[in-house]
């Protein structure tokens, strides 16, 4: 087998066998093809695209690649759910907790963000004294115990995606439906899930920025997902503004609690009654979406939600307590209101824009090495569609420097008003079940 011809023959818009893809793969990921080669692949795939048996084909060979998590010890459907990414997407921290009260094995793996905001391991590092730096024997205990752990990401987990998306970047193949989908399927594959929910997010927030995009790559993973053996399902949810008010790591873990005490924002509420009725759903917990949906309600109204976060927490190392007194969160020294200049309607909110605003802060990280500060961020006071007077605060920053100038100036650049009433987007634009 030839690498030349196989760039031939996807040039040329013909299928390459499950062995093709296979050599292409582990020569990549061993060196033995080099990246000249491989690069004039994406390329040919970026312009005549994959069959769903090779987008199928591709993603597995990615999983085989490095080790692979086995979650077998764990009773139960393990179901795991992974977003496009997003501002102030606190879902991770409500699903957990919602979906294990009500029976579900949560056994999440999570790393840490590059970007707005931490990761959701950075966010629950806002609770004094959590880790998850336990064993992978401990991890199996405590999710059979109590169904709910989270674990670094750690070992040798699909290498070939790495060394694959490190050359998308530099080629301009980043923007591949069948690319991008094959990358974070072998992701949720390798680290040991039986189903998989997907959050695909739409609009200015998103990295697919269009419905009709978001709506293709939302159908491409699910059809990877069912075409390997795993029960998959997505929603494409909106975010053209930020979901919920908070973004910022102590900030979002005090709405997350507001949210399983069933007093958190209107959208964050609602997406993650959606996506957990999937997850219920795909597990078997419930007999149909509507039947898992009743099931979330109940254990978020009678308090079992709320229980299962402190359980969670304690049995990695946190302080139970703030579930019940947020305060003992980190705090910012300074609050900061920016106030509306006019009268109006919110007509806009830049999602990636108030992200930054975040990230200026010290919520996010601009570089790998950049160290978070947990207490900042953001509360939006006003979303889109709402009314607002002048002098009305937009939103309260959450800051440690007092002098915050650049921040204010990007927020009202990002915050749009006008005269006339505005509808809020939807928030759930469709749901992939098959």
């Amino acid at each position: 087998m030839r690498m030349v011809d196989l760039i031939q023959k996807k040039r040329d818009g013909h299928e390459l066998t499950t062995e093709e893809i296979n050599y292409i793969v582990q020569g990549y990921t061993d060196g033995s093809v080099p990246d000249y080669q491989v690069s004039a692949f994406l390329m040919a795939t970026y312009f005549q695209g994959m069959s769903e048996k090779e987008r199928a084909d591709l993603t597995m060979a990615m999983v085989e690649s490095g080790d692979q998590i086995d979650l077998s010890a764990i009773e139960g459907v393990k179901v795991d759910k992974h977003s496009t990414g997003g501002v102030g997407d606190t879902t991770t921290l409500v699903l957990g907790p919602l979906v294990a009260a009500a029976g579900v094995p949560v056994a999440k793996m999570s790393g840490r963000g590059l970007g707005h905001t931490g990761g959701t391991i950075d966010k629950l590092e806002a609770i004094d004294g959590f880790h998850v730096e336990i064993t992978s024997e401990q991890f199996i205990d405590l999710v059979n115990k109590n169904k709910i752990a989270v674990i670094g990401q750690s070992g040798n987990l699909t290498p070939a995606d790495k060394k694959l998306y490190a050359l998308r970047d530099v080629t301009a193949t980043v923007n591949s439906i069948p690319l991008i989908a094959s990358s974070i399927m072998s992701k949720k594959i390798a680290a040991g899930a039986d189903a998989i929910v997907l959050d695909v997010k739409t609009g200015a927030g998103a990295f697919m920025k269009t419905l009709e995009d978001s709506r293709e790559l939302a159908e491409a993973m699910v059809r990877i997902g069912n075409n390997v053996g795993r029960k998959t399902m997505a929603v494409i949810s909106d975010m053209s503004q930020p979901l919920g008010f908070a973004i910022g790591n102590a900030l979002e873990v005090k709405e997350a609690i507001d949210t399983l005490k069933g007093e958190g924002p209107e959208d964050l509420t609602e997406l993650c009654l959606v996506l957990g009725s999937q997850m219920v759903y795909a597990a078997g917990g419930a007999s149909s979406l509507e039947e898992a949906r009743e099931h979330l309600v109940k254990v978020i109204e009678n308090g079992e939600a709320l229980k299962k976060f402190k359980v969670f927490l304690e049995a990695q190392g946190g302080d139970g307590s703030l579930v019940d007194d947020p305060s003992k969160l980190p705090q910012a020294k300074y609050k900061i209101e920016l106030p509306a200049k006019e009268d109006g309607y919110v007509s806009e909110i830049v999602a990636d824009h108030v992200g930054t605003a975040a990230m200026w802060l010290g919520a996010g990280r601009a570089t790998k090495e950049s160290e978070i500060d947990l207490a900042v961020g953001l509360m939006l006071n006003k979303k889109i569609g709402d009314e607002v007077k002048a002098g009305d605060s937009l939103v309260t920053i959450y800051s440690n420097q007092e002098s915050i100038d650049q921040v204010k100036e990007e927020l009202y650049r990002s915050i749009l008003l006008s005269k006339d009433k505005v509808d809020a987007p939807p928030l759930v634009h469709e749901e992939i079940t098959e």
